[in-house]
């Protein structure tokens, strides 16, 4: 007698990302229905977050909170940013997965799969409606800010070369050195 096929539903393939368990390091997201897995980043991705970080604690102009490592809900998966940008204390007594209510940016540094942070996460951030998307994209040699979230996508985006200065909206309000986020 032949194997009977049972296709997974979305329900199915959500419990087993849930249940998943990576090495030390690693990440899981779930991205459009596919489960998607990176191992740690290089040192030049982590210097890359890490200024932007220093970057916003010295210039914002109102106390904000760098998370690395939040997961976020978005209409289209799970994902784990680079970095959330939300005002302090946002992410108290949170789930590790949470819905992205106030956060103000999300940022992504392009690294195994640049395609995912180019298309699908910029939709499901879009989509879920955090303000401002910054895409560090190593590959291109380029940072690009998108804003104005409506219908599933960004409306404006703004991208300079790595080393022009970029302006970032309120309420981070200060011009961004891209030169050190290669």
């Amino acid at each position: 007698m032949p194997a009977v096929e049972h296709p997974l539903t979305e329900d199915d393939v959500l419990q087993a990302f849930l249940e998943l368990e990576t090495p030390a390091g690693f990440k899981a997201e779930l991205i459009e229905g596919e489960i998607v897995v990176t191992p740690p980043p290089d040192g030049d991705h982590e210097d890359a977050i890490a200024r932007f970080a220093r970057a916003v604690a010295r210039h914002a102009a109102e106390e904000l909170y760098v998370s690395g490592g939040k997961g976020l809900i978005a209409p289209n998966g799970r994902f784990i940013p680079d970095a959330t940008v939300a005002p302090v204390g946002h992410f108290r007594a949170q789930d590790s997965w949470s819905k992205p209510t106030d956060v103000r940016l999300v940022l992504e540094v392009t690294s195994t799969r640049p395609d995912n942070d180019r298309g699908a996460k910029r939709l499901g951030y879009a989509a879920a409606g955090i303000p401002c998307y910054l895409l560090v994209d190593r590959t291109d040699g380029n940072v690009t800010l998108f804003t104005d979230p409506k219908d599933g996508d960004y409306t404006a985006h703004v991208q300079v070369p790595f080393g022009k200065p970029l302006d970032l909206p309120a309420p981070f309000s200060f011009a961004l050195d891209t030169a050190p986020l290669r």
